[in-house]
């Protein structure tokens, strides 16, 4: 069953029209349902608050790294464990082909249903996931193999164990190592990017969200909390944070928007597969024509030209 949220009211109604219709072959009435809901989409999705937008991105049927994988990858080939403490299932790092190019795909996974959540630890990455991140990352440096990473996670697990095991000099390293790694990187946030869980694989040469996801140094639900104490302004906090593509885009701090289904990646999982499959084969492109200098120059005047400072 397709899970529709609160905006959506309107659409699901259209959408029971339908499946009626098409349950007593009334085509005439099919087609004119159909017509209904391309303007009910155009209408509920051309204006969408950044609340919504943040709904979206936290979609449960949106499509998750394992998704993609999936539909992008053909030979896929799962690497486990970080070679220090064990195997983290919040990260998932494979390798495969990708429109023919050989390419290494790291992605955080959320999970569906309990069992599954409670595996993947809900996205949220232990130090050990960062670890196994940086050393597939590595690995396809040793091979001259292009990296993929998909960022879609609430944020680092603040737990006990994970403190204890250097969380922070786990994310921290990964920032370091990546910044001189001599093979493409192309990151792209395609759920829910939070904070340093987000940041420890998106140091790339490239970085892109899709329509519907966000990248936030908080939660907005943790915004709230600390600034008004008070969880009933989410919305507020949400518009204040600026964490939209089109917000992070103005303000220099990712590349590319791409253009996913205007109803959302989760009601077309083929189609946002090929979007994300075009941005990458065109930006390892272009990236594949500089020389290591300039691909290393590059990415160091771009990690560098975030934010602004006066001297």
């Amino acid at each position: 069953m397709a899970t529709y949220l609160d905006f959506e009211n309107k659409i699901e109604k259209i959408q029971e029209e339908i499946v009626s219709a098409h349950a007593i072959a009334n085509f005439d009435a099919v087609n004119k349902y159909q017509n209904e809901l391309g303007k009910e989409v155009q209408k509920t999705f051309g204006s969408l608050s950044d609340f919504q937008k943040l709904q979206l991105a936290r979609h449960p049927d949106r499509p998750y790294s394992l998704d993609y994988i999936k539909l992008l990858m053909d030979g896929a080939y799962e690497i486990h464990g970080d070679r220090a403490f064990r195997d983290d299932p919040a990260i998932l790092c494979y390798i495969g082909w990708i429109g023919g190019k050989k390419t290494m795909l790291i992605g955080e996974q959320k999970g569906r249903g309990v069992k599954n959540k409670i595996k993947r630890n809900f996205g949220m990455p232990n130090p050990e996931g960062y670890r196994k991140a940086l050393r597939a990352v590595k690995m396809a440096e040793k091979f001259d193999i292009p990296v993929l990473m998909l960022i879609d996670t609430p944020g680092a697990y603040p737990g006990l164990g994970a403190e204890e095991r250097g969380q922070s000099e786990a994310i921290a390293k990964n920032l370091f190592e990546f910044a001189a790694v001599k093979v493409p990187l192309i990151s792209v946030v395609i759920g829910e990017g939070g904070s340093g869980g987000a940041l420890a694989i998106g140091v790339a040469d490239k970085l892109a969200m899709m329509r519907y996801s966000v990248f936030a140094v908080i939660s907005p639900e943790g915004c709230s909390a600390i600034l008004w104490n008070d969880p009933t302004k989410v919305e507020a906090a949400t518009k204040a944070l600026k964490i939209t593509p089109d917000d992070l885009l103005s303000h220099g701090l990712v590349d590319d928007v791409l253009d996913e289904p205007l109803i959302g990646a989760h009601r077309d999982k083929q189609t946002a597969a090929e979007v994300l499959k075009r941005y990458y084969l065109d930006s390892l492109k272009a990236l594949r024509e500089l020389s290591e200098d300039e691909l290393l120059e590059q990415r160091y005047k771009r990690l560098t030209s975030v934010g602004a400072y006066t001297e």
